[in-house]
């Protein structure tokens, strides 16, 4: 009895519009396998693979686990019905392989133990043939008819869909992560440094470390650090920039510090602080976004405990920019808290912004911490800056991100 496709489930697998927004294509073609085989009445369903000169399966779904059929297993492709089927050798439909003169005498019908077949190709847009998409059952079946190959026609396309875009999805994956590897390999990250004034002073004291990638076309640093966590690359590259930006440290003042940047998950896995071994950490600032996510406070501040007990001091970055900024603050017990750009620009005459600043520095004064606004680009904002007592700045109008041998010598006045 050939059951009907679950109606919710089937018009999420079939809408193209709902490919991204449902589970990941291979969640797709596992619920594929599994609607089409129960409508069918089957005891298996598999897509197949057709590399070089093999048929793989690719993705399988099965009735009993202990039919023998594996995700990975292979066969000589001349020695299947697959491959048969789609050089119409065999018919889409065989209603008892014990009686068809070709099946019969195939090695793979006893080896799977197939009674009945139904199978159709998996055509990508290029007229590239992937594989097939196929149901068997141990006993034969004289109810497969028309009507079924239509319908597993039907789902072959829409499987053909989402192969093609996972096939897309792997080609992008392993191209992004080529690119990464070879940054890797040849150190490929200049470091900038984009001085930090105090108002006080209006002395130089310290420089954000910001990585520049030389590559055409052209990606902004965020976009490099996100593909690289897509390819599992994350840490490698984001050690790699801190350890190419406090190479340089002993080439500023003694009085100077640098500020590096640091996901939580790396400082937690205890990466960041192997990459500080060795360095006067009285110079080193920590800068974590408030956009990054800490789920277990506690255990961060216990990893950070060490370092800070070195002298590390630890910065919020991006302050003002979301809606954790307070609670960052005072679970991490913040030494410095960094104005976001987008707070920053045009503060002088936003008055939303100056409110929410003078919050923000009214805050940090309260728990003795000092605070720097970075993004500085106009004489008007540094002016309204200076009035709401903040400690620092950074920005265009006072330095740009520049090479170490540029930054070293840096000199402005203001």
């Amino acid at each position: 009895m050939k059951s009907e496709p679950v109606d919710g489930l089937f018009q999420c697998l079939v809408s193209t519009k709902e490919i991204d927004d449902c589970d990941s294509v291979k969640n797709k073609l596992n619920k594929l396998l599994s609607i089409v085989r129960k409508h069918l009445d089957m005891e298996v369903a598999f897509i197949s693979k057709f590399i070089n000169k093999d048929r793989v399966f690719d993705i399988v779904d099965t009735k009993n686990e202990m039919l023998p059929i594996n995700v990975s297993d292979s066969d000589p492709i001349e020695e299947t019905y697959c491959a048969k089927i789609v050089d119409n050798v065999l018919p889409n439909i065989i209603h008892n392989t014990k009686k068809n003169d070709i099946t019969s005498k195939l090695p793979i019908t006893d080896k799977l133990s197939i009674g009945s077949y139904i199978g159709v190709p998996i055509k990508l847009s290029t007229g590239e043939i992937y594989g097939t998409f196929c149901c068997y059952k141990k006993s034969p079946d004289d109810t497969l008819n028309q009507r079924d190959l239509s319908f597993l026609n039907a789902i072959a396309d829409i499987a053909s869909e989402l192969i093609e875009k996972n096939v897309e999805t792997e080609f992008s994956h392993n191209e992004m992560k080529a690119k990464i590897t070879s940054v890797l390999k040849q150190n490929k990250i200049n470091i900038h440094y984009q001085p930090i004034f105090n108002l006080q002073s209006n002395k130089i004291i310290g420089y954000e470390s910001l990585s520049r990638f030389n590559t055409i076309p052209y990606e902004s640093p965020d976009i490099w650090f996100a593909d690289a966590s897509q390819v599992n690359l994350g840490e490698e590259l984001e050690i790699l920039a801190i350890k190419s930006a406090i190479k340089g440290i002993n080439e500023f003042n003694l009085d100077t510090y640098i500020a590096i940047n640091a996901s939580p998950a790396y400082v937690l896995n205890g990466a960041v602080a192997r990459a500080l071994q060795g360095i006067n950490l009285e110079r080193i600032i920590l800068e974590i976004t408030e956009h990054a996510p800490i789920k277990n406070y506690p255990d961060f501040r216990k990893a950070l405990e060490p370092l800070r007990k070195q002298g590390l001091r630890i910065a919020i970055d991006d302050a003002g920019s979301g809606y954790s900024s307070f609670q960052h603050v005072l679970e991490l017990e913040a030494d410095i808290i960094k104005l976001d750009i987008t707070l920053t620009q045009n503060i002088n005459s936003n008055h939303r912004k100056y409110l929410l600043a003078t919050a923000l520095c009214a805050f940090s004064k309260s728990i003795n911490c000092s605070i720097i606004a970075e993004g500085v680009e106009t004489v008007e904002e540094l002016n309204s800056l200076r009035e709401l007592g903040v400690d620092s700045v950074q920005g265009y109008l006072l330095g740009r991100p520049m090479p170490i041998k540029d930054a070293v010598s840096y000199v402005k006045v203001f």
